[in-house]
């Protein structure tokens, strides 16, 4: 009998080796964007752990994603071919799980550590990243440090920041203690120098190959229209602010390749992606891409959305689920932009590209 258990386990560490010389991982940073549930684990108001969060994912469950199904990451995963990267703080991940990556994202967070102060204990950018150096640590016990290392440097890695840097730090309230500080322009500078030395530390650390996306049409969420439209138009001020932040953040992801000697950081622009959906709903068989779908108030953009909030039946209509957030359907379009979009979406790179250029190292 201990010899056919003893057998069985190098069978099993034998399976582990070869799933990982064989499927790519995937690692996630940012915000709740792309959080699939690490704030569930933590003591803070930036969760998505209660109904009606989840009713369209497979389990019909909240799952911690600010969605009503699969997120932006589940998507990536599908078109790599694997299971979805667990949260890092999830119970679950350990022994072979760790070999499919692990998403370190949290609710609420920005490039600065003062953006989201409001939510209290959320994992910030400096966080997240000990927390990777730790999952390295801990693969590394596992598979080796030199297994480990080739396996970072063969993940694909998705960044997803900035945003809140602006809705809950410089417009987050009037005379916000940024906005005296900076004008906008040298904010948007600020947070791009920031932003630099962030994408430098990931690839200290092994990333090789990362999706680095910009900002939504901030002006353009429910939330932003209840708060600041009029007529319904989105709002001008932090429309201002993405149309200076994301060409920004593509010229200096080429500076950054370019000191390198590789294209390491690849730009996703989901503000045109977005904006595609704004300027035409209908054409992706949305009816609108001004109302959510959860919450209550003018455009469904008020306060949090919860069991008494207003709920669509029909969320594949809705460009947005909740006051910030994609709906399933608009979280998927986002990547088929990713994956095959031309240069006015993905730079200088699609997905797609990618995966076919690394298939042949």
């Amino acid at each position: 009998m201990a010899s056919s258990l003893a057998i069985f386990g190098v069978v099993m560490a034998l399976g582990m080796l070869s799933y990982g010389a064989e499927a790519r991982a995937f690692f996630v940073f940012g915000d709740s964007l792309v959080d699939t549930g690490n704030n569930n684990y933590l003591a803070t108001s930036a969760r998505a752990d209660s109904p009606p969060y989840g009713i369209d994912y497979p389990t019909r469950r909240p799952t911690g994603r600010f969605s009503n199904g699969l997120s932006i990451p589940d998507y990536i995963s599908q078109k790599l071919g694997a299971e979805p990267t667990l949260p890092y703080l999830s119970p679950l991940l350990t022994g072979q799980k760790l070999l499919v990556g692990a998403n370190f994202a949290s609710a609420g967070i920005g490039i600065l550590n003062d953006t989201g102060v409001q939510f209290a204990n959320i994992i910030r950018m400096p966080a997240q990243l000990l927390n990777f150096q730790q999952y390295r640590r801990r693969l590394s016990a596992q598979i080796g440090p030199q297994r480990t290392k080739q396996l970072v440097n063969q993940a694909l890695v998705l960044l997803t920041v900035g945003g809140n840097d602006f809705v809950n730090n410089y417009y987050l309230v009037p005379f916000s203690a940024r906005s005296r500080q900076f004008a906008l322009p040298d904010y948007v500078r600020y947070l791009i120098s920031e932003l630099r030395k962030i994408l430098l530390k990931m690839y200290d650390l092994g990333a090789r190959r990362v999706l680095v996306t910009g900002t939504g049409p901030l002006g353009c969420a429910p939330a932003e229209l209840a708060m600041r439209s009029r007529n319904g138009e989105c709002a001008a001020e932090l429309q201002r602010a993405a149309a200076l932040y994301n060409p920004q953040l593509i010229q200096m992801l080429r500076s950054v390749n370019s000191q390198l000697g590789s294209d390491v950081f690849v730009a996703a622009n989901v503000q045109e992606t977005r904006n595609d959906f704004i300027k035409n709903p209908q054409a992706f068989g949305f009816t609108t891409s001004k109302i959510a779908c959860c919450g209550q108030g003018p455009y469904n953009g008020l306060g949090l959305c919860t069991r008494a909030s207003n709920l669509c039946p029909n969320r594949d209509l809705y460009a947005f689920w909740d006051a910030f957030h994609p709906s399933e359907k608009g979280n998927r379009l986002i990547v088929e932009n990713i994956m095959t979009g031309d240069e006015k979406y993905m730079y200088p790179m699609n997905l797609s590209t990618i995966l076919a250029l690394d298939s042949r190292n």
